[in-house]
């Protein structure tokens, strides 16, 4: 495997000064080793200004991901989310340190990280690549919001107790008119995620598929459905009041929707790369993370 590393941008958790230490450690292990360590704002932001000198370059995320042979991401998943959908032109892969909760995605503990990212940096790694989803927002025929979701992109209602109405079509045939609180289109990644919480099938993260899982539907055979990764799917929205549905990609980004717009999900062309140490189990993590005997 390419061990043709010379950049190492390290992004952490946004407005997060606790992990000070961790990015500490991790940018004199990279330039002990001879790497340029180039941080985002936010990991900068951690450090102490003696650190910070000439050999520590602090730039935005679009420039890391211009510049970069590989990315540290320090935090937890929902920084690795933020990070992936950010990067996910650019080819890049990335390495997760957790510091969060659960750690689906950034599967490396402080304890072992130097160990672990010697592995990695010797080309000893296991690589790999999931998709995101990219959604459109169409208003009278016109795109009026784009964005990228690596877990899930929802559909659902805003301030108020009512359910919402919209109908679902997938390549172009009509697969349902529900009144719900919403649905979930869910990547294999976000699977575990809020689709799991909604009572959706945990899908392996190397499967081409999408899972469309609806919110607490009136209709209570509408169960959730799994359906081909490279599906179009395009959701209608019949609503009339905009404060009330609302659309959200990663649970970090939201848009209002109109009564007929409709909402476009694909499967984003470029696949986001992650690098695991060697021996990565995917289902050892959901036996520790989920409490499996």
């Amino acid at each position: 495997m390419t061990t043709n590393f010379k950049r190492v941008g390290i992004v952490s958790k946004f407005s997060d000064t606790t992990i000070g230490t961790t990015i500490e450690t991790l940018t004199h292990f990279l330039t002990a080793r001879n790497y340029q360590v180039i941080l985002d704002e936010s990991a900068a932001k951690t450090l102490p200004k003696a650190i910070l000198g000439t050999t520590l370059e602090t730039t935005t995320i679009d420039h890391i991901g211009e510049r970069c042979d590989l990315v540290i991401v320090v935090g937890g998943d929902g920084t690795l989310l933020h990070t992936a959908r950010a990067l996910s032109d650019h080819d890049i892969p990335l390495v997760g340190i957790n510091l969060g909760r659960l750690g689906f995605l950034t599967d490396i503990s402080p304890d072992d990280m130097l160990q672990r990212l010697d592995e990695i940096l010797a080309g000893d790694y296991h690589e790999e690549r999931r998709f995101l989803l990219r959604a459109m927002v169409v208003r009278d025929g016109k795109v009026i919001q784009e964005n990228n979701a690596f877990n899930d992109v929802v559909i659902h209602k805003w301030n108020s107790v009512r359910m919402i109405e919209f109908e679902t079509f997938v390549n172009g045939l009509l697969v349902n008119s529900q009144r719900s609180d919403g649905l979930i289109v869910s990547t294999p990644t976000g699977s575990t995620a809020y689709a799991l919480s909604g009572g959706g099938p945990i899908l392996h993260p190397a499967l081409n598929a999408i899972v469309l899982v609806p919110i607490c539907p009136h209709t209570l055979s509408n169960r959730p459905l799994v359906i081909d990764g490279d599906s179009v799917i395009e959701l209608i929205v019949k609503q009339e009041d905009l404060a009330h549905v609302r659309i959200t990609m990663d649970g970090q980004t939201n848009f209002g929707l109109a009564e007929g717009d409709i909402v476009r999900i694909t499967k984003k062309e470029k696949p986001v790369r992650l690098f695991h140490p060697k021996g990565h189990d995917h289902f050892q993590i959901l036996r520790a993370k989920l409490r499996w005997g």
